[in-house]
């Protein structure tokens, strides 16, 4: 049964959430839990979507998203640590406009607050290697340099995420990330529906 059809013949009786009952919430309560046991699952096929994107640079969006990983774990980061580093362009395919804040967005009930400012803040602090070749400010970070975890977020970008650009670098397989995905992504730290898994 796929995620997508789970709990398909137990289903609320109401048209209208105001009408909604103890019974019809039990059955919803059932398929939400079921539904969200599959999310590390389709978080890593959303992440499966980069394979092949390009956008001009010398690698693809993927390789770039496993090679940022394989630096940080190499580095001894934690699991969440490069959890976040695997995720935080997975918001490419959808955010064209604000890809760092979809990855952010996706993480946020499973990391750390640091860990979510540092995925959410990353591609302003990057900027500060490109801004000015497309007529922006390239110190647009600077707005930042007071807050808690901006050391953090520029040793992210200028350790990780800068240098994942290289063909010829090393990049662990997607398959070697993924229980670590599987075990950060298991259940939700910081969310409105916490209760619910």
């Amino acid at each position: 049964m796929s995620d997508m059809t789970v709990g398909a013949e137990e289903r609320a009786t109401f048209t209208d959430m105001k009408e909604s009952t103890q019974e019809d919430w039990d059955k919803i309560g059932q398929c939400y839990r079921e539904f969200a046991k599959g999310h590390p699952d389709r978080i890593l096929d959303h992440l499966r979507l980069l394979d092949g994107d390009f956008g001009g640079f010398k690698v693809d969006r993927l390789t770039h998203c496993l090679q940022t990983a394989t630096f940080a774990y190499r580095d001894g980061k934690d699991e969440e640590y490069v959890v976040c580093a695997l995720l935080h362009d997975i918001g490419d395919t959808l955010g064209a406009f604000n890809h760092a804040d979809i990855a952010a967005a996706i993480l946020e009930p499973f990391i750390s607050e640091e860990n979510h400012w540092m995925v959410k803040h990353h591609a302003i602090f990057q900027g500060y290697y490109f801004f000015h070749h497309l007529g922006m400010d390239r110190n647009l970070r600077e707005q930042y340099r007071d807050h808690p975890y901006y050391e953090r977020t520029l040793e992210f970008v200028s350790k990780y995420d800068s240098p994942a650009f290289n063909p010829d670098g090393e990049v662990l397989p997607l398959e070697f990330f993924e229980p670590m995905v599987q075990r950060v992504m298991a259940k939700p730290k910081r969310s409105l529906y916490k209760t619910m898994s």
